[in-house]
């Protein structure tokens, strides 16, 4: 789209032009489209550009997440944000950290898709019914604790790299079966893939699952104004009460953790999952407040935890 703004007197002024920075992954540019075209109808007098940005995690696509530290798939394109090549960055909301660089903020959610976890398998049939040694594929340490958890017969694999890639490698090639977001596969169509949603009582998801975040400059814009018109506003109460969960707990924690938020009228229900790596030990926790008191209910999880014993399980980068 072009526009050429005109001034007060009729005199010509320089567009306004918007560029939008993301991941080169099939996800992260529908996620971005899906973010243009709520720009786009809020605001069609700007121009916008989608900037494609390869992360560390991107290059790297075989190294073990956890080596690698926090924000592999977003440190870049927040230097690009930072630099000014860039006027916003589109992120799930899962790969940011909780600390983010002084001077970024995120300005925009979108209303959260489903943020439960799925599984496929070559059988077809539920996690339950895998017959021993089945194997798993997963790189996620929290869904590693999780299935050890409730299903110690299946034998968990390491598993990289994009939706389609991961599913390519979990119909026999390098494993069995896989678990995985349902968003993802919900926004690329391949729900046919599904053999099952997985209980978020069981599986409680990370912080910010399913959820589109735009991230930019705090300094006040035009872009600020852009931005704000977009966001969502029960999401942004939910996934803030799950991300001052995880500061209370420590934006290094290596430890297996969940935490997810729903709303029903005024009240939030925070629940949240602690876990050792190999699933023995896990703890599984909720509180209820009012829909402006997420940091008291967060407060409240994580006291529950920590009184339960779940202190000892956290590590530290």
């Amino acid at each position: 789209m072009s526009l050429t703004l005109t001034g007060g007197t009729g005199g010509v002024v320089q567009n306004k032009s918007i560029r939008i920075g993301t991941r080169g992954s099939a996800l992260a540019l529908l996620q971005t489209n899906l973010v243009l075209s709520k720009l786009q109808e809020q605001h069609p007098e700007y121009d916008y550009e989608i900037v494609q940005v390869r992360t560390s995690g991107d290059i790297n696509s075989t190294g073990s997440l956890q080596t690698m530290g926090l924000g592999v798939f977003v440190k870049e394109i927040e230097r690009q944000l930072l630099d000014g090549i860039i006027d916003m960055a589109v992120h799930s909301l899962k790969d940011l950290p909780t600390e983010i660089p002084e001077g970024l903020e995120i300005k925009a959610v979108l209303e959260r898709e489903d943020p439960r976890d799925i599984q496929v398998n070559t059988l077809g049939a539920p996690l339950r019914e895998l017959p021993d040694g089945f194997s798993i594929g997963t790189s996620s340490p929290r869904r590693k604790a999780q299935i050890s958890s409730a299903y110690p017969h299946l034998s968990i694999i390491p598993l990289r790299g994009n939706i389609e890639t991961r599913l390519n490698k979990s119909s026999g090639l390098e494993c069995n079966g896989a678990v995985l977001a349902a968003a993802g596969l919900i926004r690329l169509n391949l729900t046919h893939h599904i053999t099952e949603f997985l209980p978020i009582e069981e599986f409680v998801p990370p912080p910010g699952q399913g959820v589109i975040a735009v991230e930019t400059r705090t300094e006040s814009s035009y872009i600020t104004e852009c931005l704000t018109s977009i966001d969502h506003a029960h999401t942004r109460a939910a996934i803030t009460a799950e991300r001052l969960f995880l500061s209370n707990v420590g934006g290094g924690c290596q430890t297996p953790l969940g935490a997810h938020a729903t709303i029903a009228g005024n009240n939030l229900t925070l629940r949240a999952f602690l876990g050792s790596e190999d699933g023995a030990t896990t703890y599984n926790h909720s509180a209820t407040g009012q829909i402006n008191q997420e940091q008291a209910v967060a407060d409240e999880v994580h006291s529950q935890l920590i009184s339960a014993g779940a202190k000892n399980l956290l590590k530290y980068k």
